[in-house]
């Protein structure tokens, strides 16, 4: 296997709505931060992959016209997947172990303010049986966590803890949509939102974009001073239809996990795309995380939650601390569909400090 690393990362401020930029506009600075970064221009970029939905854009192959962002011109090879980030990353780093290229650059966006969210995401769900029915994501999210609380196995007051911690942290994290520093304890007094979810329960909407420079061997060398070491990546699917899956555990998470060599050596930091409070604790059970790591630093998905970017910050969020020396190995983790349908999980590791 051909050594990959990320090089480079940049993210927009995420906020609730952006209304005086498109999505070319949004991208333009992004993709430039992450070039500049990685001491790239375009021209060292053998391959570029996107991730985004038709569906928040509201038109087919939206994401033909995001190519004014990164400079279609001369022709670039270029690819595009209709999922999270983490996804296209994926795709890239397949690209980059042909060996056909030394260089790629994955980029990916969400402008979820204009339409209705929650409608959106039904397309996502089986079209026969359960589409038609229009359940949206938070309604569908609390039947997982009533399943999880009738299980026993957790309570709200850890609910609330999570997001007491997650939007905490953020304090610390200057693109975040949500900060605030409240004790668990008072978030327990809100109402519902979606029984048994209240708000702080959920994430925020929010608008962003993200970018990514990938390299392989002596390039990632050559443009960073510690690479982040892709060290395993892998991802998997639950089945569709939610009956027919236990929504208290992940086991496509594990999975990829294993595959993925998680457990090969000591994990300090992990970022997992977990946009509700009670999918954290799914995925810290599911992935083996003990008190030691430290989980989301960067508040995680319920400081800011942009449609097919949060995943794709994730890997980004812990690239950089391993980038800055923080950490010399760290986990991240991306879903995309239903109650934690999709998952993958990328290994980062950096050089012996």
């Amino acid at each position: 296997m051909r050594d990959i690393a990320v090089v480079s990362f940049a993210q927009s401020d995420h906020v609730r709505r952006v209304d005086d930029r498109n999505e070319v506009e949004m991208i333009m600075p992004v993709v430039a931060e992450a070039l500049s970064g990685a001491g790239m221009t375009m021209d060292d970029i053998g391959f570029t992959c996107s991730g985004s939905t038709d569906y928040l854009a509201g038109q087919a192959f939206s994401f033909v016209m995001t190519l004014d962002g990164v400079g279609p011109w001369p022709p670039i090879q270029e690819s595009h997947v209709e999922m999270d980030g983490a996804w296209a990353l994926y795709e890239a780093w397949v690209k980059l172990q042909l060996g056909e290229i030394d260089a790629a650059l994955v980029y990916c966006y969400a402008k979820s303010s204009p339409g209705d969210l929650p409608m959106v995401l039904t397309r996502q769900l089986d079209p026969y049986v359960v589409g038609p029915l229009w359940p949206d994501a938070v309604s569908l999210a609390a039947l997982q966590a009533r399943a999880l609380l009738d299980g026993g196995s957790v309570t709200e007051a850890d609910m609330a803890e999570v997001a007491a911690r997650s939007r905490s942290a953020a304090l610390d994290n200057p693109h975040a949509h949500l900060r605030w520093d409240r004790p668990a304890a008072l978030l327990l007094d809100e109402p519902y939102l979606v029984a048994p979810l209240r708000r702080h329960d959920c994430p925020p909407i929010s608008d962003g974009v993200a970018a990514m420079v990938l390299a392989g061997d002596d390039v990632a060398r050559a443009h960073a001073e510690r690479p982040a070491w892709i060290r395993g990546i892998d991802h998997r699917i639950e089945p569709m239809a939610l009956g027919v899956r236990d929504l208290t555990t992940s086991a496509s998470t594990r999975r990829a996990a294993d595959h993925a060599g998680a457990h090969d050596g000591t994990i300090e930091v992990a970022e997992l795309h977990a946009p509700f409070t009670h999918q954290e604790l799914i995925l810290r059970e599911a992935l083996d995380l003990d008190d030691s790591v430290v989980v989301n630093p960067s508040g995680g998905p319920l400081a800011a939650n942009p449609m097919m970017t949060a995943g794709l910050i994730r890997i980004g969020e812990v690239a950089t601390r391993i980038h800055g020396g923080q950490h010399a190995r760290g986990l991240a983790h991306a879903t995309s569909g239903p109650c934690l349908q999709q998952n993958l999980v990328c290994v980062l590791e950096g050089d012996d400090r």
